[in-house]
């Protein structure tokens, strides 16, 4: 098989053992003659530093299931490739769609399953190698100046708040999936939702809804006294065209970065262009939870059926009652919840809501894999398992929801 040798290299395969792609090695030789060659994943950290690697465009990183272990390598490769500006073609076989995801958003340009489909790495080179075409500007940034909602919501819009009350409780996963059943409960004439991570450390809304950070909500969050209405449009990015994200910024910042005057003017803002607010709150309580709560028309609190649950439900509920708030707006949303024929864990719920002198008033089934599977893949469970039980718990509520809201309108 081809060498570094004399021949200008435009391109490799980085691999731990090319052999192993048989195919790759075949579609290679045919697109690129002998302008190519083979590197090991240690070796090709050592050639970019070597005269040779000047004319390389592109690389070939093939991966199989046994160097899933390897992703911190992984990702400094691909990273240290687009120092270079060399693109990545990333080929992989039985690789699990979590790894997949991480290496796309890395910065790995392209991806190809193995088996190699016919002309298929042929396709993805022209790609890359094909000039862009020059932009006027930014094209999400274009978008979300132009294809914002207009005009104020007649009032103001609900604001919606989930609160995990421990991590793995689901709470960012109902709130990314509530906004939007809210954005899309009508056949036609959708209300305007907007979701905003105020988890400034950990936030994932991006990642549930594969979308970028952007330095420009940094920008936004710290001088809110002059943000105005276009920096809040720039700061939004949309999602399908129907769900519009305020993410968490792109570096982690302290929670008491902003105080509750920010919180104040940004949910000022989004509620008189939307007809739906839903926040997605960090687990811990900061001084600005308090106008959260205040603000907000329902406070959902996710928790398990767990001891640790239990005790931080009850640790909130003395502390909102010692400080006279509104616990009143505190709905306790159950995840995976018992089946309904597992009378055991009914009874079990029964009393655990009996001993905290609450009430479960929401109950989540169990989503199982695809749950998990959806997240990674940046997709809603109505985009990528509509009928999943956990999907169908959360557009009845967003139904529920919407009902009230327009019975209470009709009635006003």
């Amino acid at each position: 098989m081809p060498s570094m040798g004399p021949s200008p290299i435009t391109a490799c395969t980085i691999s731990r053992d090319v052999q192993n792609f048989d195919l790759l090695i075949e579609d290679m030789e045919a697109a690129l003659g002998e302008q190519w060659g083979d590197l090991g994943f240690g070796e090709f950290l050592a050639f970019l530093s070597q005269p040779e690697s000047q004319e390389l465009e592109f690389v070939a990183m093939a991966i199989d299931s046994n160097d899933e272990d390897e992703i911190a390598l992984l990702s400094d490769i691909i990273a240290s490739a687009n120092a270079r500006d060399v693109k990545v073609i990333l080929i992989a076989e039985d690789v699990s769609p979590a790894v997949l995801h991480q290496l796309l958003r890395q910065g790995a340009d392209e991806f190809v399953p193995y088996p190699l489909p016919e002309n298929e790495l042929q396709a993805a080179i022209d790609r890359l190698l094909k000039e862009p075409e020059p932009a006027p500007a930014p094209a999400i940034a274009q978008t979300a100046a132009t294809a914002l909602p207009s005009g104020d919501v007649p009032g103001d819009g609900v604001l919606l708040s989930v609160h995990g009350l421990a991590g793995g409780t689901g709470a960012t996963t109902l709130a990314t999936n509530l906004a939007w059943e809210l954005a899309t409960v009508e056949k036609k004439d959708n209300p305007r939702v907007c979701l905003i991570d105020l988890d400034l450390q950990f936030g994932s809304t991006s990642t549930y809804l594969d979308l970028p950070r952007r330095d420009v909500v940094y920008e936004m969050w710290s001088d809110t006294e002059a943000m105005d209405d276009e920096m809040f449009k720039q700061a939004l990015l949309p999602f399908k065209e129907k769900l519009w994200v305020l993410t968490a910024p792109h570096d982690m910042l302290p929670l008491d970065f902003i105080t509750s005057d920010d919180v104040k003017r940004v949910l000022a803002l989004a509620r008189s262009r939307f007809d739906y607010v839903v926040v997605d709150m960090p687990s811990t309580l900061v001084q600005w939870s308090e106008c959260i709560l205040n603000e907000s028309q329902v406070y959902f609190a996710t928790m398990e059926l767990d001891m640790r649950s239990a005790q931080n439900a009850l640790r909130l509920k003395r502390a909102l009652q010692a400080e006279d708030l509104p616990f009143e707006k505190i709905r306790f949303c159950l995840n995976r919840a018992p089946k309904f024929t597992d009378l055991n864990g009914k009874s079990r719920v029964k009393r655990m809501a009996e001993s905290l002198e609450i009430s479960m008033e929401v109950q989540l089934p169990d989503g199982g894999r695809p749950v998990p599977q959806c997240n990674d893949h940046g997709e809603p469970l109505a985009e990528s398992a509509p009928k999943n039980p956990l999907r169908k718990e959360i557009m009845k509520l967003a139904r529920n929801l919407h009902d009230l809201g327009r019975d209470d309108a009709v009635a006003a």
